[in-house]
Order: structure tokens, then sequence, then C-alpha cells
């Protein structure tokens, strides 16, 4: 199995002719992100992908436009299900709503839809994605949650947990700020990985945008992120997109 970091958050899972898309994004909504620290590559510089798999429909894991003009408006797109009327809204042609548990084969590929939560109350799924016998979760932007343990008994374990690490706080007007982030820090991330028995970790969504007072990456992230790496005896790795990890 050969998984490719895409921007941000995303990846591209192939294995035996058939590639996933997971949470493919180029578009920024700069009002709220501010300008990208890092570039951001159109998806066309990845390979194609036979179907897109969308953890939540934030305009950083899900962009409707970069995904018609790279895949075209036929890919199957499965996102969660309390969501799929908003693809109706789109150009996108065959949106597929999805329930934790439920199950999709692409080829050699078998998927499963996890329990994830959103940091800001939005439906939110995880994905981990087999092929015989190799095996990662994906888990968009979650927070911690109390799902881990299941996830774990269930799926576990794993080859790789792609986690989220920014710990991003963020303050807009209509909510009331809480001073707590929307999304795992780096500690978390690593508890994360120990408790799903992750053989390795690869941070995402981190990095690329810092926009305060609005969207606020927490603190010394790669630095926190490799000492709780060390303290708890996960082995971590970093991939800046376009660089691939392959399992044997």
């Amino acid at each position: 199995m050969n998984i490719q970091r895409l921007n941000w958050a995303g990846l591209l899972v192939e294995w035996e002719g058939t590639a996933v898309a997971i949470d493919p994004m180029f578009h920024v909504n700069e009002s709220f992100f501010g300008r990208p620290r890092e570039r951001l590559y159109p998806l066309s510089d990845f390979g194609r992908a036979n179907a897109v798999l969308v953890t939540h429909l934030h305009s950083d894991h899900y962009d409707a436009e970069a995904i018609v003009s790279t895949y075209g408006a036929e890919v199957p797109v499965y996102v969660p299900a309390y969501s799929l009327e908003k693809t109706e809204k789109t150009s996108l042609r065959n949106g597929k709503g999805v329930r934790p548990e439920d199950t999709i084969t692409l080829g050699s590929l078998r998927i499963k839809a996890i329990s994830s939560v959103d940091g800001l109350g939005d439906p939110q799924v995880g994905w981990v994605v087999e092929a015989e016998g190799r095996k990662i979760i994906h888990c968009g932007d979650t927070l911690w949650h109390g799902y881990w343990w299941k996830i774990a008994e269930q799926h576990g374990p794993f080859d790789i947990a792609f986690l989220p690490v920014n710990g991003a706080i963020v303050e807009e007007e209509e909510l009331t700020p809480s001073g707590q982030p929307i999304c795992m820090t780096p500690e978390q991330a690593v508890s994360a990985a120990l408790v799903l028995r992750a053989k390795k970790i690869v941070p995402i969504h981190y990095g690329t945008f810092h926009n305060p007072p609005v969207y606020n990456e927490t603190p010394d992230l790669v630095d926190r992120l490799m000492k709780s790496a060390r303290q708890q005896n996960v082995i971590l790795e970093m991939l800046e997109p376009k660089q691939s990890i392959h399992i044997e």
C-alpha cells in the first residue's frame, strides 16, 4: 500500500490499481484561515483517484470545486450521511452518505467509516482503509474522544495512524470564545496513536494555517510532538506534501 500526503490533511491511498483521496483540498477560505504559510499544490499534481473520502464538510477538508476539476463530477464522494444534501448543491453528481461502521469496497481496498467528533459539532467520520492485512486510519481534524478504545478493539492494530496535531483555537463572532482547541493537540494525538495500537503516527492538519486572532495554531507544535512521541515510545514520521510512505 502506498500513501502520499496531499495538502494539509489530505492523503492519496493506492493499492493494486485503485486509488482513494481522503480530504483533498486546494482552495482556501482566506478570510478565516488567512494566506497559506506553505505552498498548496493542485490536486492534479498527485495523480488520479477512483473515489473520494471526506471526513466532514469544512472547507479545509472538502473542496468540491477541486474535486470536480481534478477527478470529475461523477467520481464517488463519500461524506457523513447528515451532510449529504450539501453535496447536492454543488457540481458533484455522485455523493454518497455514510454512517459509522458502514463498509465500502473499492477494488481490493476495504474501507470502514468510524466514529469521530468534530470540534464545532458538525457531522464527522474517520476512515479505516485496509488491503490484505495492511491498515491505516485517518481521523480528519477530530477532537480527543472516548471512541478510541472501541476503534482499537474493533479495527486495530494499525500500521499507521494519520492524526491531526495543530490544536487550533478558533475565535469567531458568532461563537462564544472557549479557549479550547477544536482538534487534537500534539500530546493528544500521540496518546490516541498509543491507544489505537498504531505502529507509527504521521501527523496531518498542521503548519499551513495560522491566522490570529481567528484561527490559532498551537505553539511549538513540532517540538512538543517529538517530545511526546519519545516519552510514549511511539514511532513518529513526518511527511511533507507530495512525499509518500509505503507499507510492505
